[in-house]
C-alpha cells in the first residue's frame, strides 16, 4: 500500500497527521501538487512536482495509484478514478468515499456546479475544525491498521 496526496489544496495540518503516520507505519506517502512543497527528510516521505495545468495533478495520481493504494483528496472525481481503480479515497475532513457514496457525492458537485455557473453564491466549505482532523486520523489509523494486520 502507498499513499498519494493531491497535495494542492492539502490543508498543512492533514500533511502533518500523514508524515507522523509514514514514519509511524512505514508506508510510503507520495505528495502530488503543481506547486513546490517543503517535506520533511525521510525515506517514507516524497514529493512529486506537476506542470500547472487543469488536472494535471490528478491526472498523474491516478496514473500511479495501484489497487489497495490510498488517496488523499476533497476532489470527487478524482476520488471516483481512484475507487474505480480499486483505491481507497479519504477526503481531508474524514469523508471515506466508496462505491456506496461516490456516485451521490457526484451529483451533488455537479448540481453545485450548475447552481455555480448560474451564478447563484454556494459559499465554500466550513474551515478545517478539530471534529474534520479527528475523523481524519480516526479513519486514517483504521486504514493503516487494516493494512498493516492484513501484511503481516
Amino acid at each position: 500500500m502507498k499513499i498519494w496526496v493531491d497535495a494542492d489544496a492539502c490543508p498543512v495540518v492533514i500533511k502533518e497527521i500523514l508524515f507522523r503516520a509514514a514514519e509511524r507505519t512505514e508506508i510510503h506517502v507520495t505528495l502530488i501538487a503543481n506547486h513546490g512543497l517543503r517535506i520533511p527528510p525521510s525515506q517514507y516521505i516524497s514529493f512529486v512536482q506537476v506542470t500547472s495545468g487543469f488536472d494535471v495533478a490528478d491526472d498523474e495520481i491516478v496514473k500511479r495509484v495501484d489497487d489497495g493504494d490510498l488517496v488523499i483528496t476533497s476532489d470527487i472525481p478524482l476520488a471516483a478514478e481512484v475507487i474505480e481503480k480499486g483505491g481507497v479515497a479519504l477526503s481531508p475532513r474524514g469523508e471515506l468515499y466508496s462505491t456506496d457514496n461516490i456516485k451521490a457525492r457526484l451529483t451533488m458537485r455537479d448540481f453545485m456546479d450548475t447552481l455555480r455557473s448560474s451564478g447563484i453564491d454556494t459559499g465554500g466549505p466550513p474551515a478545517l475544525n478539530q471534529h474534520d482532523r479527528k475523523s481524519f486520523a480516526n479513519h486514517l489509523d483504521k486504514i493503516l491498521s487494516h493494512y498493516v494486520k492484513n501484511a503481516s
